[in-house]
């Protein structure tokens, strides 16, 4: 699956391009007049994956005879964009990144959906509140949440008993000096297993999903980059610091890329090469697939030393549908979205087959969730009012790019002035922000 790491950059790219289409302002149909037609729906889902979006599209059928879904697996968010941006596209739209909200709420790529949401009183609170801010921007809510990616912990339960350790790490001191006893290296130094690995922009431990653990803000409210004036940034980028240069980042960069491909069954923490990594809750599903001898448990994630209070939080993001301001046939197409995420079994279904988070707070409550105690886990993490994301702007993902790079910048060595660097950060940020309005 082509998940959010790997999305960023073309969606950078491709969002700056689009343009909307000339039908967003379309009056809605009067409440009680029946959708019918045909919706073309693409999505970026493969495999197995997308076999359940197929069974929920074909009970969307049956329940709505006059409506014919088209849909197009494997399309991932550069497609799409592409598509729209030259005035065709899908008439539906399910995107991986949340970060393409800011952007196409503000440009309408996507059609404000708010009319058909009061015009069929759904009930928004039935979405957690973070989950209502990554889906709209500035009162236009032109994305709904299909469902979420949450992230935690992964611990390999035979390394950390053979260090001694029965129970996973809760604050970030915990954290590094697990990492460091759970470490194995050669007589040379190389490392052969990591307990925890701190390069950021690796797998899954990427600033944004890091930033929860220490409570670091990104945007102001007046949408000003917050990275340099909040003292959490620099906390957070000194202690990856610290256990890079215990590592050695030379010795990091060697075994990093000895590691196999996050989605194949070489990642490294399914190998047994880390002993914790920062993953989301669909691991559990890929583990059990290609390593089910692996015996390991999840975990919300550690926690800066002086808040402990924040236990039981971390990261969350989400694939959220849209309606393309292109589409011929909005009507048909609102109807497709409101079924597959607001309509509980649906939901539900779909977590089971594709075993993300549902959205609702209906389905996460469904006995029919299929939930161990391993996924469970991220179940809690979602619900936690101190889980965080990354806040909607009209730029995208431009300003979490931004901060990679520096981020990459300063964990080598190349920069070394961290708080220098963090306000100059702040410059550069606000400046593509304003330019991306």
């Amino acid at each position: 699956m082509l998940r959010r790491s790997a999305l960023l950059a073309t969606a950078a790219l491709l969002i700056a391009a689009c343009t909307p289409g000339t039908n967003a302002d379309t009056e809605i149909a009067p409440a009680g007049e029946d959708a019918k037609g045909t919706v073309e729906f693409w999505h970026f889902f493969t495999d197995r994956e997308a076999k359940a979006i197929d069974t929920a599209v074909a009970a969307f059928e049956k329940e709505h005879p006059d409506i014919d879904v088209k849909v197009t697996a494997g399309q991932d968010d550069s497609k799409m964009l592409q598509a729209i941006s030259s005035g065709k596209g899908p008439d539906v739209g399910l995107s991986y990144s949340t970060d393409i909200v800011g952007k196409f709420c503000s440009a309408k790529a996507w059609r404000d959906l708010t009319p058909y949401i009061e015009r069929d009183k759904v009930d928004l609170d039935q979405f957690p509140e973070t989950v209502r801010e990554y889906t709209s921007y500035k009162g236009n809510r032109c994305a709904m949440p299909f469902l979420a990616d949450v992230y935690g912990l992964y611990y390999n339960k035979a390394l950390l008993a053979e260090a001694g350790y029965t129970e996973p790490p809760k604050t970030m001191t915990e954290l590094a000096d697990m990492a460091k006893k759970l470490t194995k290296r050669a007589p040379d130094g190389t490392i052969e297993v990591a307990g925890f690995l701190p390069v950021l922009n690796f797998y899954e431990h990427s600033p944004q999903h890091a930033a929860p653990m220490w409570d670091a803000k990104w945007l102001t409210d007046d949408e000003k980059s917050a990275i340099g004036s909040d003292p959490n940034w620099a906390a957070m980028l000194q202690w990856h610091k610290d256990l890079v240069d215990w590592y050695g980042y030379e010795k990091v960069q060697q075994f990093t890329a000895g590691l196999g491909d996050e989605w194949s069954a070489d990642n490294a923490f399914q190998q047994g090469k880390l002993a914790m990594a920062i993953d989301g809750e669909y691991r559990v599903a890929f583990i059990e697939d290609q390593a089910p001898d692996v015996d390991f448990g999840t975990a919300p994630l550690p926690v800066a030393d002086n808040q402990s209070d924040r236990y039981g939080a971390g990261f969350v993001t989400g694939n959220v549908m849209g309606v393309s301001a292109n589409s011929d046939n909005p009507e048909a197409s609102w109807e497709l979205i409101k079924y597959l995420t607001t309509e509980t079994d649906t939901i539900v279904n779909l977590s089971n087959g594709i075993k993300n988070v549902p959205t609702t707070k209906e389905a996460l409550a469904s006995p029919k969730l299929e939930a161990d105690e391993r996924f469970k886990t991220f179940l809690d993490i979602f619900a936690n009012p101190n889980t965080g994301t990354t806040p909607p702007n009209a730029s995208g993902p431009k300003y979490v790019e931004m901060a990679s790079e520096f981020v990459n910048s300063y964990l080598s060595g190349e920069a070394t002035d961290l708080t220098g660097g963090l306000k100059d950060l702040d410059q550069r940020i606000d400046s593509a922000l304003e330019l991306g309005r």
